[in-house]
């Protein structure tokens, strides 16, 4: 990889609507994106970062008009990443299901990250900036795992950003989701209250398991349709952790069919012959009070032809 030291000049950035109201390192971390996180601390400390001519505190709110003195930094500059393909960027067009001047929402597809690290050059974020290179400004609000599908927000300015995300930890959004639980569930309606604590393991990987010293968490789980050894449930979650209702659904006994993690094998593999591919969990709608409007919007993501196709298997067999 080609790497080379570029001294700049110093800079003077004056800051628009999207840019105020965050925090001045929040800012720098985004603006100065190859600059070590305690090089961006210690300009602010030393007072070579000036907003309007004064020295300021790491923890100053950028408003709308500042002058922002950004001294000159050493930045390494790499090659840059492959481009998102054209493969993927017509899917991502084809996969928006609401756009106004606040949100696009998107039915995300399964397999894909929501955004590039940890071996992966790109994800959804990236791909989105590319199809609309137009958009100032695109940030994603939640994020969803890699192999589940479904609804997913993104903020095309910072006020809606922060209001929806202050929505989301106020716990002020309904938040439903389509998942396919293996075996006969007993329960028509069933509320999981079990604390998750979040572990990585050596290899760097993320586990979750139901601890006591893990955080609140609270999923319920609605019986839609019993098939002959796996159910179609819906799962309206009230908090959002890691890996939230794969967790709850194995702490009930009833694991997300094709979950390879928290996995129920045997149904697993029963479920593959019959044509399972992929983790069923599927995020199915979402309910908010609008950042701009304030009325409550409902936006919904269809299961994808796969799902669908699959669920008529199961209607149609007694395995």
């Amino acid at each position: 990889m080609n790497h080379k030291n570029i001294t700049h000049k110093v800079r003077f950035v004056e800051i628009d609507e999207q840019n105020a109201g965050q925090r001045i390192d929040n800012f720098l971390f985004n603006f100065l994106k190859s600059v070590p996180r305690g090089h961006v601390y210690k300009i602010i400390r030393k007072g070579e970062v000036r907003v309007n001519k004064g020295r300021i505190k790491q923890t100053y709110k950028l408003q709308y008009g500042d002058s922002v003195r950004i001294p000159p930094v050493k930045l390494e500059q790499k090659t840059p990443p492959p481009a998102p393909g054209h493969s993927l960027l017509k899917l991502l067009e084809q996969s928006v299901i609401f756009e106004d001047d606040f949100l696009l929402a998107i039915n995300k597809p399964r397999g894909i990250a929501v955004h590039g690290g940890s071996g992966v050059s790109y994800g959804i974020i990236e791909g989105l900036r590319a199809l609309r290179s137009e958009q100032k400004f695109l940030e994603l609000i939640h994020r969803l795992d890699k192999e589940t599908s479904g609804c997913l927000l993104i903020a095309k300015k910072r006020s809606a950003l922060i209001a929806v995300q202050d929505l989301l930890r106020k716990r002020q959004t309904d938040k439903r989701y389509l998942a396919l639980l293996c075996g006969k569930i007993p329960f028509a309606k069933k509320k999981v209250t079990a604390p998750l604590l979040r572990e990585a393991l050596k290899s760097g990987e993320r586990f979750v398991r139901v601890d006591n010293k893990g955080k609140e968490s609270t999923s319920y789980f609605t019986t839609i349709e019993q098939f002959e050894q796996a159910a179609l449930m819906e799962v309206k979650i009230v908090t959002g952790r890691t890996h939230q209702i794969r967790v709850h659904a194995q702490y009930l006994g009833h694991c997300v069919a094709g979950d390879s993690k928290y996995s129920n094998y045997a149904c697993n593999q029963r479920l593959k012959v019959l044509g399972l591919k992929r983790l069923f969990l599927h995020s199915a709608q979402i309910s908010f009070q609008h950042p701009d409007s304030g009325e409550t919007i409902t936006i919904k993501a269809p299961l994808s032809d796969e799902l669908e196709k699959f669920l008529s298997v199961l209607k149609n067999n007694t395995y």
